[in-house]
Formats: structure tokens, sequence, C-alpha cells
């Protein structure tokens, strides 16, 4: 499992384009028959992936790492499919979980299971903060998601936000999650930009066509920064750092929160004219 510090902003004003990286972007994700984890001290974060093509795939790590006797323990966890028709067992019940589709696994549950065997791979990506109570074992999909329309064409924009995890949503001891779709036509995500000094975030890029991008800004609002971001590859965003984008086409993102609250609206905006 890698890990990831803590970076204070008045140091990463003088990081350069590959110091930013190393720090932010987690690029190696999505692999064949592999749990792909990062330990991210922002908020201790776990975010990680697991395809299982030919072989049933746990979720574990070594204990030491998080220093309990197993992964949930003293966790919770998000997972969102982005690929093909999947199955996720959590102590023995198998859930199925479709493209976009949300599991959400609660504190306690000793054994989670990827599995094999679909005809199109899925691609489970995952998000886990630590937890303090054992909340239920719960699935949705977009259907049941909260979905916000926000944007417009004319600011290329226009997007809706699905809420899987959050206070009117899964019930979760922190971790806040969801989606958000561009419309076609559509390149901007979260802009004008905010930050929100009670919580972290981190953002996953996918949906994105094989030669597409999206340069992802982030930093304090007057002293910005921007990552180049492929698909299925994640940011983790800082408190104090605003997290928005714009891509060469439109795209699709998942974002995962944690911190002091849950209340998705509590930001602080940033106007266009402070932005430098």
């Amino acid at each position: 499992m890698q890990n990831r510090y803590a970076s204070h902003p008045n140091e990463v004003k003088k990081f350069d384009t590959k110091r930013l990286r190393e720090e932010f972007l987690i690029e190696d994700l999505f692999t064949k028959d592999e749990l792909v984890t990062v330990y991210s001290h922002v908020d201790r974060y776990i975010v990680g992936s697991a395809v299982p093509v030919s072989e049933d795939i746990k979720l574990e790590v070594p204990l030491k790492d998080i220093g309990t006797d197993f992964f949930l323990a003293r966790r919770e966890v998000g997972i969102i499919n982005i690929g093909g028709h999947g199955t996720v067992s959590a102590d023995g019940v198998r859930y199925e979980v479709g493209a976009k589709e949300c599991l959400y696994i609660g504190l306690g549950v000793k054994e989670v299971i990827f599995h094999a065997g679909a005809e199109e791979a899925p691609q489970f990506y995952f998000v886990s903060t630590p937890a303090h109570h054992a909340y239920p074992t719960v699935k949705a999909t977009q259907e049941d998601a909260t979905p916000s329309h926000l944007g417009s064409i004319e600011s290329s924009n226009e997007r809706t936000i699905y809420k899987y995890i959050h206070e009117g949503g899964i019930k979760s001891c922190q971790l806040v999650l969801g989606i958000t779709e561009l419309a076609p036509g559509n390149m901007w995500n979260t802009m004008p930009a905010h930050t929100h000094n009670r919580r972290s975030e981190v953002y996953l890029y996918f949906n994105l066509p094989e030669q597409g991008a999206v340069f992802h800004m982030m930093g304090e609002p007057d002293e910005t920064r921007h990552l180049v971001v492929r698909q299925g590859q994640a940011i983790i965003s800082p408190s104090w750092s605003i997290h928005s984008g714009v891509g060469t086409s439109n795209y699709t993102f998942c974002w995962a929160m944690a911190g002091e609250n849950q209340t998705f609206d509590d930001m602080d905006g940033v106007a266009m004219t402070e932005l430098k």
C-alpha cells in the first residue's frame, strides 16, 4: 500500500509538476486481478481499486499499516463500479453492482470479496475512511440517488450530481460519496470553485476517451496549479485547495469527502475574480 503524506500549502507553492503529481495524483489504479491501495494521511483515506478478471480479490491490506485485525475493524468503505456488471460479497452476502452503482459497507464486516467471472470485467473503485459506528451494508443505483441538475451549456458546465452516501441517503459515519456526470458539450466541473476547510476530497475521473484528459485545478485560490489527469486516475484534494477541472470533452467523476461534517453544501465559494 502506497503512503501519501499531508502537505502544507506554503510548501506546495514550490512544487514542480513532477512533485505535484507524486503528492496528489493517483495514476495507476484499475490493474487486472490486483488490489491497488493508497493510504492518504489527509483525513486517513484509503483509496483503491479492484478489477477481478480471472480470480476473486479480497479487500485486505497489511494489518500493520492500519493497526487493526481486519480492514473494516475501524473503517467504512464506499464502492463505485465504473466497469461491467459485477458482484461484491460482504461476510458472505452477495450484492450485484452494476455500472455507476454504489455499495456501502460499514464497520465490523470482516470479509469483503470482489468476485471474478463477469462477461465484461467490473472495475471497482473504493474510498474508505475511519468509522466509529456500524451502519448497515446498502446498495444504491443511480435511480436511488438524489440528483441535482446544475450549470448550463452557456457556461460549459451543465451537469447532474448523484448523491449516494450523504445525510439524506446512505448513512455513514463520515464518508460522503457520489458521482457527477457532465452533459455532452460541457467540460467544466465545480466552477466557480470552492474550498471547505472542514473537509478534504478525492476525485476520480472516468468516462474519458482514450486520448482525452482533464486539466484539474488545485491549490489556494491565489496560488493555483494544475495537473493533467487521464481516464481512471484520482486526485487527493486537501481542505485548503480548490478542486475543479476542464476536460477535452465531457466526462464523469466520483467525488468522496471526509472531515468535520457531512453537509454537502458546506463550502466556501471562490469568485472567479479571486482566482490567480
